[in-house]
């Protein structure tokens, strides 16, 4: 098994389709590596809440999250507002999860200082 500070060592390997998405036992086993992180219920995405203790602060996290999936190629969605920013990862071009979303999982979990 993967831990985290292994994965966000990693960088993004650009996914051009065609590949299979992570299996559920699969997606299982790596959510179990990344702190937080929940596993939906078709093993198809990964989303974190993170806390905060004012908007600014979730929003410079935001900002900070949407300045990482640019550099990696890699995009999340992100919602947030007043203590909260909500972090979600798949892969779009396999409609659900690829080793990617973890790393940055990973990666966006080093960025937290919560």
């Amino acid at each position: 098994m993967t831990d985290e500070s292994a994965l966000s060592g990693k960088t993004c390997v650009p996914c051009q389709g065609g590949i299979p998405r992570l299996g559920f036992e699969e997606a299982l086993e790596m959510a179990e590596t990344v702190a937080g992180w929940d596993l939906n219920d078709d093993a198809t995405r990964i989303a974190r809440t993170y806390a905060f203790d004012e908007f600014a602060e979730a929003q410079a996290f935001a900002t900070a999250v949407g300045d990482l999936c640019e550099e990696e190629f890699h995009h999340a969605d992100i919602t947030y507002g007043w203590g909260y920013c909500r972090v979600e990862f798949h892969t779009h071009k396999i409609r659900g999860l690829h080793e990617n979303d973890f790393v940055m999982a990973a990666k966006t979990n080093s960025l937290f200082k919560g």
